[in-house]
């Protein structure tokens, strides 16, 4: 038995996330959500600060300016002084972020156990 490269595991990796993601997209999008924002949904609570959260999904800042924008705007989010650090933004889920959250996260393993 011969054993997989590094590069050939993680392009097995990358085939499978990228099949599971396109299959589980089109129910997202009946949540009103694209992926990509399922995604920065998923990862405030862990990276409550826009730059932060930006560096974590490899996205540029002015870009991740623009989802949290409409984010807000669609009430997912709320944006808010850090009461630590006045001059920096901390993001929190409001309860619908949270459900949208918890809704497009269990579309994701449906379509992954299938």
């Amino acid at each position: 038995m011969s054993m997989s490269s590094g590069g050939e595991i993680w392009g097995l990796y990358y085939l499978l996330l990228t099949g599971v993601l396109n299959d589980a997209a089109p129910a997202i999008d009946t949540l009103g959500l694209e992926m990509k924002e399922y995604f920065t949904l998923a990862n405030i609570e862990e990276c409550p600060y826009p730059a932060e959260l930006a560096d974590r999904l490899a996205v540029p800042r002015a870009t991740m300016t623009g989802y949290l924008k409409s984010l807000e705007a669609r009430k997912l989010i709320t944006r808010r002084l850090d009461p630590d650090d006045m001059r920096r933004h901390r993001l929190e889920l409001t309860n619908e972020g949270r459900g949208s959250v918890q809704r497009a996260g269990a579309i994701i393993s449906q379509v992954f156990d299938n």
